[in-house]
C-alpha cells in the first residue's frame, strides 16, 4: 500500500529540498532535546522528587519517549512529510486536531525563541561587561535567522556542530561525574562519598507523588525529540535515516539524561541542587576543574543558540504546514530557490519578538499564559503522535495493507501508544497537584479549546481559499 505525500508534488515551488543525512537529523533531534533544560533546570528534579525519585522520573520520561518516538517513527517513514505530526493528526485524528497541534506546537516554540536570545545576551554580558544584553540578543537573532534563510544544508550543518558540542560537555559531565563518584577524583565539601545521598534522609525524602508532579518538566526537557518527524521531510532517504536516527538519538538521549540526573543526585545534596544557578557548574567546581563558570557559561550559550536555531526550523514547518493546508494565506507556503519557507520563518521570528516583548510589558499576565500553554503543549503533542499511530494502523489495514510491508513498524502495537498515552496522560495529571505549574492547565485547556473553536468558525474561509488555490494550479497546469 503506497501513500502518496505533498512532498511529492511536481510543483518545484512547492518542494523542499532532500538535504538532511542521518548525521544531521540525529544532531537535530539531541540539540533539541540538550539545552537549558539540562544544563541549568535539572537540579529542580532532585530538589522536587529527591535523588531516587529524580532518577525514576527520567526514567520513566526515557520511556515515554520511546514510546512516542516509535509511534513517529512508523508515521514519518510512511509518510516523510515537512508538516509531521501535524498532517498525521489532520489525516487521522480530524483537522481540527491538526490545526490545533500546529499552533501548540508553533507556539511552543515562539516562545522559547524570544527567551532564549535573551537569555544568550545575559550569558555575553558575563565577558563583555560594558555592552548591552539587546546588542547580542540581537547579534544571535542575525544569525539564527540567517542559517534558516540561507539554506537547509547550512542550518544542519549549523546545528550539527552546536549539538555536538553539548553533547560532548554532557559525555565529559558523565565521566568525569562518574569517576568523582568512584573516588577516582577529589571532591570538596560532599557530606559522604558513594550512593549516601541516596539514603541520607530516605529513599524518598518528599513522597512518591513529587515524581509523578516533576513529570512534566522532565517530559519538556525531552522535548525536541520529535523533531526527526518534521525533518524527515526534508531528508536524503527517509526511509533509512529516519529509522536509524530514531533508534540512535532516544538511546543516547536516555544515557544522556539519565545518567546527568545520577550523578547530580549522587554529587549534590538535595537541598542545594534546586537553588543553585547550574548544578554543571557546582559538580565542576566541587572536583575542582579549573574556569568551570566560563566553560559552562560557553556551553549554555551554545545550548541557547542551537535550541532558538531548531526552534526557528520547526516553528516556520508549523507554519508551512498550516498555510499549505489552508488556514493561512499561500504565501506562507511559498519557498525560496534555496527550498526555505522564507515567509514563514520571518513571521516566526516576529512571533518570538512578540513574546520577548510581553516578558518585558506583561511578566505575571501575557507571558506567563504563553509559557504555561508552552509547557503543556510538548505532552498534548505527543499524545496526538500517539494516537495518530492507532488510527494510521487500522485505517492501514483496513484497506488491505499488510503489517509487514510497513519499513518501520511499532511492535507492541496497540500497547506501545496505549504505554505512551498513559505516560502523557500521567505527567498532565501529576501537574494538577503542584500549586505552580497548575497553572499550564488553566491557560493550556482554554487555549486548546480556542484553537478548535477558531478551526469551526474560518472553515468556510479555509475551504474557499483552497479551492482558489486548486483552480490556480489546474489552470497553470493547462498553460
Amino acid at each position: 500500500m503506497t501513500i502518496q505525500t505533498k512532498n511529492d508534488q511536481s510543483d518545484p515551488g512547492l518542494n523542499f529540498k532532500k538535504e538532511m543525512q542521518t548525521r544531521h537529523i540525529v544532531m537535530l533531534a539531541l540539540g533539541g532535546v540538550i539545552g537549558t533544560g539540562l544544563f541549568l533546570t535539572s537540579g529542580y528534579t532532585v530538589n522536587q522528587a529527591g535523588p531516587l525519585g529524580a532518577v525514576i522520573a527520567y526514567i520513566i520520561g526515557a520511556v515515554m519517549v520511546y514510546l512516542v518516538m516509535v509511534c513517529l517513527g512508523e508515521l514519518a517513514v510512511q509518510m516523510p512529510e515537512t508538516g509531521s505530526f501535524s498532517t498525521y493528526a489532520t489525516r487521522y485524528l480530524g483537522p481540527g486536531t491538526g490545526y490545533t497541534v500546529a499552533w501548540l506546537y508553533w507556539l511552543t516554540w515562539a516562545v522559547a525563541i524570544g527567551s532564549e536570545f535573551t537569555a544568550a545576551g545575559i550569558l555575553m554580558v558575563r565577558w563583555f561587561p560594558d555592552t548591552p544584553v539587546w546588542i547580542w540578543s540581537a547579534f544571535f537573532a542575525i544569525a539564527v535567522f540567517l542559517s534558516n534563510v540561507v539554506s537547509v544544508r547550512l542550518f544542519a550543518e549549523t546545528e550539527f556542530w552546536l549539538s555536538l558540542i553539548k553533547v560532548l560537555t554532557v559525555i565529559t559531565f558523565i565521566v568525569i561525574g562518574g569517576g568523582a563518584i568512584c573516588g577516582l577524583f577529589q571532591v570538596q565539601h560532599l557530606q559522604g562519598a558513594g550512593l549516601s545521598n541516596f539514603t541520607r534522609e530516605g529513599l524518598f525524602p518528599t513522597g512518591l507523588l513529587p515524581i509523578a508532579m516533576t513529570l512534566l518538566a522532565v517530559s519538556f526537557a525531552f522535548s525536541g525529540t520529535e523533531l526527526i518527524g518534521i525533518a524527515a521531510g526534508e531528508a536524503q532517504d527517509p526511509q533509512t535515516s529516519v529509522p536509524k536516527a530514531i533508534r540512535t538519538t532516544v538511546v543516547r538521549l536516555a544515557l544522556f539524561f539519565v545518567g546527568t540526573i545520577f550523578v547530580l543526585a549522587t554529587l549534590l545534596p538535595r537541598e542545594q541542587a534546586g537553588v543553585i544557578e547550574s548544578p554543571f557548574v557546582m559538580v565542576f567546581e566541587l572536583i575542582g576543574i579549573p574556569y568551570s563558570a566560563d566553560i559552562m557559561n560557553f556551553v549554555i550559550l551554545t545550548a541557547l543558540i542551537s535550541a532558538a536555531n531548531s526552534g526557528l526550523y520547526a516553528a516556520s514547518r508549523m507554519l508551512w504546514t498550516l498555510s499549505d493546508q489552508g488556514h493561512m494565506p499561500k504565501r506562507y507556503a511559498r519557498l525560496s530557490r534555496r527550498g526555505t519557507p522564507v515567509n514563514a520563518i520571518v513571521l516566526s521570528m516576529a512571533g518570538a519578538a512578540a513574546s520577548l516583548l510581553s516578558s518585558v510589558l506583561a511578566p505575571d499576565t501575557v507571558y506567563l499564559a504563553l509559557v504555561s500553554i508552552s509547557g503543556l503543549a510538548v505532552v498534548v503533542v505527543w499524545m496526538s503522535i500517539a494516537a495518530s499511530q492507532i488510527a494510521f494502523r487500522r485505517q492501514y489495514v483496513a484497506n488491505g495493507g499488510r503489517v509487514e510491508d510497513l519499513h518501520f513498524r511499532v511492535r507492541g502495537y496497540p500497547w506501545v501508544p496505549i504505554g505512551a498515552l498513559l505516560c502523557c496522560l500521567l505527567a498532565c495529571v501529576g501537574i494538577a497537584f503542584d500549586p505552580e505549574q497548575r497553572v499550564a492547565l488553566y491557560f493550556g485547556l482554554p487555549f486548546i479549546a480556542w484553537c478548535y473553536f477558531v478551526y469551526w468558525i474560518t472553515r468556510k474561509k479555509r475551504e474557499e481559499r483552497l479551492a482558489l488555490a486548486a483552480a490556480a494550479h489546474h489552470s497553470a497546469g493547462a498553460a
